[in-house]
């Protein structure tokens, strides 16, 4: 593998990787931990932007009498492996909601591109061995999910991970439920909105589906590399923010759940979790 961020050569006599670029290495390289069973600190931030593209303003839409953001705030602080929840907001209404509700908020520029982003300025005031990334419209989040996310850490070599669920047969050919591909050792080999593996013969056994959940945690090092590094041609054709770190070619692990989400991305979502939660209800 090459990449203008970091390459390996090989040296075929005796198999040894001699690093050529340590841009990224010695940014990534595991730090001494002295106490391997001193707690991470994590925190949770819920990055809640206004104005999403698809469903504007759903971050404010009422589900079953409260605002989204207050169904994954709620959902994130039942989470007892997170430390501290924060949200990550991009505009003073938004804010002012979490003034009003009491949860914890830290305003961010309307001007970052990405969650990814936003969790990155969050870090720069708010310090943290592990940032986990709940985006605003994952209202069915759960401590399984959290659970999943933090167990590839226990590996100093692992910097960012996310998660996969068995993709239902509905979602294998919709371009809003994100497929993930990922190698024998769990590393993600790509994210797509297409379907993939693409089933050529149909003689063949049918692949496995993996549906991709937008969670994801990262290690404070790999966080401050993601600001630094260009947006890439795969990212803005496919509109994933994280494959710029594949393109840049930093790892991302993958860990499966039994537990589907359900992201809010448009009006049938909306209806869908509302639905979901009025059942719940007494």
């Amino acid at each position: 593998m090459q990449d203008s961020k970091a390459q390996l050569s090989y040296d075929t006599g005796n198999g040894i990787a001699r690093e050529v670029d340590t841009v990224v290495r010695l940014a990534l390289r595991p730090m001494p931990h002295p106490l391997m069973t001193a707690p991470l600190r994590t925190l949770g931030v819920i990055p809640a932007r206004l104005a999403s593209t698809r469903l504007p303003r759903k971050v404010l839409r009422q589900v079953a009498g409260k605002p989204l953001l207050a169904w994954v705030v709620e959902a994130a602080r039942a989470c007892p492996q997170l430390d501290q929840v924060l949200v990550a907001a991009d505009s003073e209404e938004v804010a002012e909601l979490c003034h009003r509700l009491r949860f914890p908020v830290q305003l961010t520029s309307r001007e970052l591109a990405s969650g990814t982003d936003r969790i990155h300025a969050v870090a720069q005031l708010h310090d943290a061995d592990i940032y986990v990334n709940i985006q605003g419209d994952e209202p069915l989040l759960r401590p399984e999910h959290i659970a999943a996310l933090l167990r590839p850490f226990a590996s100093a070599q692992v910097d960012i991970t996310t998660l996969k669920v068995l993709c239902t047969q509905e979602n294998i050919a919709n371009p809003n439920a994100v497929k993930v591909v990922t190698a024998a050792d769990g590393r993600a080999l790509y994210f797509s909105r297409a379907t993939i593996p693409f089933h050529r013969d149909a003689a063949d056994p049918v692949p496995q589906y993996w549906k991709h959940i937008g969670l994801y945690a990262y290690r404070r090092r790999a966080l401050n590399l993601f600001p630094t590094l260009p947006a890439s041609a795969l990212e803005r054709a496919e509109r994933l923010e994280q494959l710029r770190f594949l393109e840049n070619g930093l790892n991302i692990y993958v860990e499966p759940t039994e537990f589907d989400t359900i992201g809010v991305d448009t009006e049938a979502d909306l209806r869908l979790v509302e639905a979901r939660f009025r059942a719940l209800q007494p």
